[in-house]
């Protein structure tokens, strides 16, 4: 394996693909500087002898250690007006959810609140953010450093997996957290999304085929 400098160099993108989606709320130099404490932390414990890739190994030495330090930091940046902007976006969706049909897009929601579309994201990131990290529990904080998941933190058709579905984004993993995870029938699943099974089971087998594609 290459020196040290020359690795973490070469695999300084990993920190910023993971850093990137919460530099809304914290510092940017802060994460960095975390998420290369994790590659640095991911450099020493690399058994180069296994069939593994360095960079699959080291996103989740990375992305433990950022998520750690969210955890841990009381510095969320989480305005009153998005906080505010929020609940006007729930009431927005539960109201057209009936007027329509089905669950609105942001699209819709922005039309009918008569704003831009980036605010929506940006208050719905938030406040995702907020409930991810108030309700993961103590052996999810903890899955990328605990001793008894070292082997299999080295097969690669898992770490991959675990890296594609952690970029899904946040419908996308939720649909097939709730499929394949918590055993949820399409039949299920539609009535929760608020749409019909048929574009559940078309979403479902979109994802999947992306997912496969991007491991082959």
């Amino acid at each position: 394996m290459k020196d040290k400098a020359e690795v973490l160099l070469e695999n300084e993108n990993i920190v910023y693909s993971i850093i990137n989606k919460y530099t809304y709320y914290f510092d940017k130099d802060d994460l960095y500087q975390v998420g290369m404490i994790g590659l640095m932390d991911a450099y020493d414990h690399y058994k180069g002898d296994k069939n593994t890739k360095f960079s699959s190994f080291a996103y989740f030495y990375v992305s433990g250690k950022v998520k750690e330090f969210i955890r841990n930091s009381n510095m969320m940046k989480v305005s009153k007006e998005l906080i505010k902007l929020n609940t006007s976006i729930e009431k927005a969706k539960d109201y057209l959810t009936q007027r329509i049909g089905h669950v609105p897009t942001d699209d819709d929601i922005a039309l009918f609140l008569e704003i831009d579309i980036e605010s929506i994201r940006q208050a719905k990131e938030a406040n995702n953010l907020m409930i991810s990290l108030e309700t993961e529990n103590e052996e999810e904080q903890n899955l990328y450093n605990k001793v008894r998941y070292e082997e299999q933190m080295y097969r690669e058709d898992i770490l991959d997996l675990r890296k594609e579905l952690d970029n899904l984004n946040e419908y996308d993993r939720n649909i097939i957290m709730k499929r394949y995870e918590e055993g949820l029938t399409q039949s299920e699943l539609s009535k929760e999304l608020g749409i019909n099974q048929v574009k559940v089971s078309r979403k479902e087998k979109e994802i999947l085929t992306r997912l496969r594609t991007r491991l082959q």
